[in-house]
């Protein structure tokens, strides 16, 4: 089983006075977007993005300064933030755990996952596989590296979680109803992965994002 060291307690402090976030997804709309704003913020911003044989970046290349390097933000000042970029897979968990221990974020945004409803329906078992058990591995990974008290989590959900939609608009209390190979491991993040950051200690939040159309869709 994968194991993590602790860092010196200066170190430690450092690292929270400069805001570090990891953002799986990164390389999706939402998640380019998310990066784009926090590096404007100061951020050092960390992604997590699944190897490929050609460059799928497209989204954020232009926070780089050597697109392809893929190691380096656009700028390397305090106020400007900074960026790097990590192989790794959900499906992975030694894999989290070793990004989790090096980086040691004070913010988590788990924005990946297999998204697109009709190829949920030809790929169940990884969409399950990706949305549902891999968030389970990353919250593992956090405890693992001792970050529950000091990490924040935040769980992109979706609108897919209501499917046939009972009431309009949805609130907290809606009843969940998903329809599709997507939306129901999505319902393992809220009903049983928040409930076990209650237990941790860690401070969490979760939101169901919805489609819309910016130039970063496609």
């Amino acid at each position: 089983m994968a194991q993590c060291t602790e860092s010196s307690s200066s170190n430690g402090q450092l690292r929270r006075e400069r805001r570090v976030a990891i953002i799986t997804g990164i390389t999706g709309q939402d998640g380019s977007y998310l990066a784009e704003f926090l590096l404007e913020k100061g951020y050092e911003v960390h992604g997590i993005v699944r190897r490929s044989s050609s460059f799928n970046t497209g989204r954020i290349e232009h926070l780089y300064k050597n697109p392809q390097t893929h190691t380096e933000g656009r700028s390397e000042t305090p106020s400007r933030g900074y960026m790097k970029l990590h192989y790794g897979d959900l499906t992975d968990s030694t894999c989290l755990v070793k990004i989790i221990n090096e980086v040691k974020p004070t913010e988590i945004y788990n924005l990946g996952a297999q998204s697109h409803v009709k190829i949920s329906f030809d790929l169940a078992e990884y969409t399950a596989d990706v949305d549902g058990v891999g968030t389970l591995r990353l919250l593992d990974a956090v405890k693992t590296c001792g970050l529950t008290s000091s990490a924040r989590f935040y769980q992109a959900s979706t609108s897919e979680l209501y499917g046939k939609v009972q009431e309009i608009p949805q609130k907290e209390t809606t009843p969940f109803y998903p329809r599709s190979p997507y939306g129901a491991p999505v319902l393992t993040p809220p009903r049983l992965k928040l409930k076990g950051l209650h237990v941790l200690g860690c401070c969490h939040s979760a939101l169901s994002h919805r489609r819309a159309q910016p130039p970063r869709l496609l």
